[in-house]
């Protein structure tokens, strides 16, 4: 299946960052469980382990593999069901943040990554929409082995990042 890029770059007092946005047809509520639970997180793209109220949780991204190893996930904010930023610790570090606000039944989920690398554009941002489509795939009931990444994401959509960075 052919996909559209939907992400993009924008720049704010000089710095770059990527947004990506995914609607969903059920409450604020139920989304922010499907990326703040461990067991709904797992669905999509990895789990945690360790206490969230601590401050630091360790996360491993299942959706990578067997041999994928957790790396320390700061929660920089978290108010819930609007607000989490967190900040990757590990093999990249990141900044991540998620907002989501709900309007007549449908939850806008805001993904963004303030101070993207534009020389990483072209590869994570098609890897942000993988994710993303994967989530939307595992809470509307769809198949998630459908979602092809060397396929579907990269590099087909690595120019429309490369692009705007």
């Amino acid at each position: 299946m052919t996909r559209t890029p939907t992400g993009r770059i924008e720049h704010e007092g000089g710095r770059p960052r990527l947004v990506i946005t995914r609607t969903f047809a059920a409450p604020i509520e139920d989304v922010w469980a499907a990326v703040t639970e461990p067991g709904r997180l797992e669905r999509w793209i990895g789990t945690f382990t360790g206490d969230p109220a601590s401050g630091v949780v360790a996360f491993r991204m299942t959706a990578e593999g067997e041999d994928a190893t957790a790396d320390d996930v700061e929660i920089r904010e978290c108010d819930p069901p609007r607000t989490l930023r967190v900040s990757t610790h590990g093999e990249y570090a990141w900044s991540l943040d998620l907002e989501l606000a709900e309007a007549d039944g449908v939850t806008t989920l805001t993904f963004s990554q303030p101070g993207i690398d534009p020389a990483q554009a072209g590869s994570v941002g098609p890897g942000w929409e993988y994710y993303l489509d994967r989530l939307v795939a595992a809470e509307t009931g769809g198949d998630i082995a459908e979602i092809d990444f060397d396929r579907d994401y990269y590099p087909a959509m690595e120019e429309h990042y490369r692009a705007q960075a």
